[in-house]
C-alpha cells in the first residue's frame, strides 16, 4: 500500500541533515540546509511573482554535481572549494510542471524547463490532506455513510494514485480516495469502506466523480487495535530486561554529515524522495595504510507495489512508493529504546512544507554499534595434543536506520557497515495489511476469486508485491570497473582419473554491454562481482566486490500488463549501466501516470558498453506476499537484504588482527568446566 496517512505533524516536503557538530564548510554532497530551502523558496518566487496563488513545491533536493568535480574536491581538499551548491527543484506553477535548477552560489535560476511528456511529480502531503476532506462535505458521501449506517465524524480517508491503463490523453493530475472508518479502533485500514469511489482533480482541488457500487460489511473493530495500552489478558511471557552499556562512549565520529567508525570512513544525507543516501563509503586498508573506496553513492532508487485485485476499487492499486509519495518524505521519527537501541545517536532534518519553507523534524535516523552476539570469526584447534587452542572475535558492526511509513506499511531500513569490508542492506516489513471489507465470514462460504486470504470476518488480506530497487554506484579501488557473472557448471569426469565421477568449476564472463549484464536470479547458483579489471591483487586476482542477494523474488504479472510497463526495471534482479547523474530514479522522474518511457529498462535498451568503465549496479529485491492470520491485525517484521562483500579486494582476512572488545565477558556471568554459573 502506498498512499501516507493525514497527520498533521506531516505537513511537509523535503528533509536535510542536521549535523550534530560544528561544520566549517559544507561537504558537496550535504543535504540542502534550512536556510538554502528558504533562499530556494525566495527565488523561485521572484522568478514568477504572478504566480504565488499557484504555485507548489512538489520536491526540493541538491543538484548532486559532477562526480568529477566532488572526486577533484575530495582529493585536493581543503586547498580547493567545493563544486557550487545547486538545488533541483519541481514545481506546479500555473498548472504546468517545472524543472529548475538553482545556483546557491548566484542566488540565481540556472535552468527553467517546462515538462510536456508523460507522468506528473510526486504528490505533497498538504494536496492530499486538502483532497481527502473534501469528501467530509459532499453530499453523495455523507448519504453513502448514512446508507451503512456509519458516522461521518469516525470516518477518515487517503489519497492513492491512480496508475495508468493505456489511456491515450492525459488524465490530468487526480488520485481516489480510500476511506476507512475508526469506531473502536485506531486500526482504519482494518476498517476498509468498500466499493466507494471518489475522483479528485488536484488543480482545480474538487471532486469530479462519485461512485457507490454497492454495500459490502466493514469489518468490526473488536479486537484490531494494537496499542499497547488496550491489549487485555491473556500476556505472553515478559522478558527480562536487556541493557547495551559502551562506558568508554561509542566507537563512531559524526561530523556533520561523515561518519567514521572502525575502519569505515561514510559521508550520510538524506533524499525527500528516496531516504538515506550513503556515498563515498571507503575502507581502511591496514596493510596498504590507505583507504580504499568501494561505493561512490547508493540509495533506494524505487518501490514498486502492485496488489493483485482486479475489482474496479482496487485494479489500479499499483504504487511507486519513492516516486509518487517520497520514500523520505514518509519518514517518521524514531522512537528511543524501541526503534533503535540505549546507545543510539540521532541525526535530525529540516522539512520544507509545499510552499518551500522549511520545518525541523527530529530522529529522522539512528545510528549505532550493533553486538548481537554474533561471531565474525573462530576456530578450535584439537589436533596438536595437549594443546586446546581456541581463537574467537565476536561480530561488531555500525549500522544506520530510518523508518519509512508509507500508509499502512512500515519499512525498516538498514545500512550495516561490517569490520570484514562487508556492507549488509536490510529492509524490514512492518505495520498493518491493505485489505478489503467482504461478505465472507469463513473461508468454506468462498466459491468465487478473492485475490486474498480470509483473514478475520469480513476481511480479505489482498495479494501483493514488494519490490525495492537499489542504485549502487560502485567504485570498487576507483572509478573503472567491470561487471563478472560466474556460474557454478557441474563437470562429469569421464576418464579413469578419479573415482569421482563430477565435480564443479567457475565459468566467469565479463560483461561488454548493458544487456550483457541482465540477470534474473533463480535456483541456478551464480556469483555476481564488481570488479577493477586494472589492479590486481599479489597473487593477480582482479579486485572485487561481490553481490550475495537475499530472498530473490521476480514480476508474474504479464509483460504487456500496463503496471509491469511501467516497473519494467523489476523484470531483472540485476542491471549495469555506464554512470549518468541524471540516471538514478529507476521510475523516472515523473512516476504519478507514467508509462514506462522513462525507466531503468528504457535506459538500457541503448546497449551502452560497460566494460572498464564507471558503471552503476541496481539491485531489485522482493517479496511475493501472500497474507496469512498471523499478519492480522498488525504484521510481525518480515525482513531480506544483501550484502556487498570484498572478493580478492584483501590480501588476505582484513579482520585477522582484529583485537576483541575489552568488556568480552559479562559482570555477572562465569564460565566454567559444567556450563554457565
Amino acid at each position: 500500500m502506498a498512499h501516507s496517512l493525514k497527520i498533521p505533524f506531516f505537513l511537509f516536503s523535503t528533509l536535510s541533515i542536521i549535523p550534530l557538530s560544528h561544520q566549517l564548510e559544507q561537504h558537496p554532497l550535504d543535504s540542502l540546509t534550512a536556510k538554502e530551502f528558504i533562499r530556494v523558496q525566495a527565488i523561485v518566487n521572484q522568478s514568477h511573482p504572478t504566480s504565488t496563488t499557484n504555485l507548489t513545491f512538489q520536491y526540493i533536493g541538491l543538484n548532486e554535481p559532477d562526480k568529477q568535480a566532488v572526486l577533484s574536491w575530495l582529493k585536493n581538499h581543503p586547498t580547493t572549494t567545493p563544486p557550487p551548491r545547486q538545488a533541483f527543484v519541481v514545481a506546479r506553477i500555473n498548472h504546468q510542471t517545472h524543472e529548475l535548477i538553482i545556483d546557491l552560489s548566484r542566488d540565481d535560476i540556472v535552468s527553467d524547463r517546462i515538462h510536456h511528456g508523460f507522468g506528473y511529480p510526486s504528490l505533497t502531503f498538504q494536496e492530499q490532506i486538502d483532497a481527502d476532506q473534501l469528501v467530509s462535505n459532499h453530499a453523495p458521501f455523507l448519504a453513502a455513510l448514512n446508507k451503512r449506517g456509519l458516522k461521518a465524524e469516525k470516518v477518515v480517508c487517503g489519497s492513492f494514485t491512480v496508475g495508468w491503463f493505456g489511456e491515450t490523453k492525459q488524465n490530468g493530475r487526480v488520485v481516489k480516495i480510500m476511506c476507512y472508518y475508526l469506531d473502536g479502533t485506531v486500526n482504519l485500514y482494518m476498517r476498509p469502506i468498500e466499493a466507494i469511489t471518489v475522483t479528485v482533480d488536484l488543480e482545480a482541488m474538487k471532486i469530479i466523480h462519485f461512485q457507490d457500487r454497492l454495500v459490502v460489511p466493514v469489518p468490526k473493530a473488536a479486537g484490531t487495535d494494537y496499542r499497547e495500552s488496550k491489549q487485555k489478558p491473556p500476556f505472553g511471557p515478559e522478558l527480562k530486561g536487556i541493557t547495551v552499556v559502551q562506558p568508554d562512549g561509542p566507537s563512531f565520529t559524526i561530523d556533520g554529515s561523515r561518519v567514521r567508525w572502525a575502519n569505515w570512513d561514510f559521508h550520510l544525507s538524506f533524499d525527500a524522495r528516496v531516504g538515506p543516501i550513503v556515498s563515498l563509503a571507503s575502507i581502511y586498508d591496514t596493510e596498504k595504510q590507505e583507504f580504499r573506496r568501494v561505493m561512490y553513492r547508493g540509495f533506494v532508487s524505487e518501490l514498486f507495489v502492485p496488489y493483485m485485485d482486479l475489482t474496479e476499487e482496487w485494479y489500479y492499486r499499483t504504487f511507486f512508493d519513492a516516486g509518487e509519495y517520497g520514500y523520505g518524505l514518509c519518514a517518521v521519527p524514531l522512537e528511543p529504546l524501541r526503534d533503535c537501541p540505549a546507545n543510539a545517536v540521532y541525526m535530525g532534518a529540516f522539512v520544507a512544507a509545499q510552499n518551500g519553507m522549511p520545518i525541523e523534524m527530529p530522529n529522522v535516523f539512528c545510528i549505532f554499534e550493533r553486538n548481537a552476539g554474533d561471531v565474525m570469526w573462530r576456530h578450535t584447534e584439537t589436533m596438536i595434543p595437549p594443546d586446546l587452542i581456541t581463537e574467537v572475535r565476536p561480530d561488531m558492526s555500525l549500522v544506520v536506520r530510518m523508518v519509512s511509513t508509507v500508509g499502512n506499511y512500515d519499512y525498516i531500513n538498514d545500512w550495516e557497515f561490517k569490520q570484514i569490508g562487508s556492507i549488509k542492506v536490510t529492509v524490514g516489513l512492518t505495520g498493518l495489511l491493505e485489505v478489503r471489507g467482504s461478505k465472507y465470514t469463513h473461508k468454506d462460504q468462498i466459491d468465487e476469486e478473492v485475490y486474498g486470504t480470509l483473514l478475520a470476518e469480513n476481511t480479505l488480506g489482498t495479494y501483493h508485491d514488494h519490490f525495492i530497487t537499489y542504485h549502487l554506484d560502485l567504485d570498487v579501488d576507483g572509478e573503472p570497473n567491470s561487471f563478472v557473472k560466474s556460474k557454478l557448471q557441474t563437470v562429469k569426469v569421464t576418464d579413469q582419473t578419479s573415482p569421482r565421477k563430477s565435480y564443479w568449476k567457475v565459468v566467469s564472463e565479463t560483461a561488454k554491454t548493458e544487456s550483457d549484464a541482465k540477470i534474473k536470479l533463480g535456483p541456478d547458483s551464480a556469483e555476481v562481482l564488481v570488479v577493477n579489471p586494472n589492479k590486481r591483487t599479489n597473487m593477480g586476482n582482479f579486485v572485487g566486490y561481490r553481490l550475495i542477494p537475499g530472498s530473490v523474488a521476480s514480476p508474474l504479472m504479464t509483460d504487456d500488463d500496463y503496471p509491469q510497463i511501467r516497473a519494467a526495471f523489476t523484470e531483472y534482479n540485476v542491471w549495469v549501466t555506464p554512470y549518468n547523474k541524471s540516471e538514478k530514479w529507476a521510475g523516472g522522474v515523473y512516476t504519478d501516470q507514467s508509462r514506462g518511457d522513462d525507466t531503468l529498462a528504457t535506459w538500457t535498451s541503448r546497449n551502452r558498453r560497460i566494460e572498464n568503465k564507471d558503471i552503476v549496479l541496481w539491485y531489485t529485491l522482493g517479496f511475493h506476499h501472500v497474507p496469512y492470520q498471523e499478519d492480522f491485525p498488525l504484521m510481525p517484521t518480515i525482513s531480506t537484504g544483501f550484502e556487498l562483500r570484498p572478493a580478492n579486494f584483501f590480501e588476505y582476512n582484513p579482520v585477522l588482527k582484529v583485537k576483541g572488545p575489552n568488556n568480552v565477558r559479562g559482570p555477572n556471568c562465569s564460565v566454567s568446566s559444567s556450563g554457565l554459573n
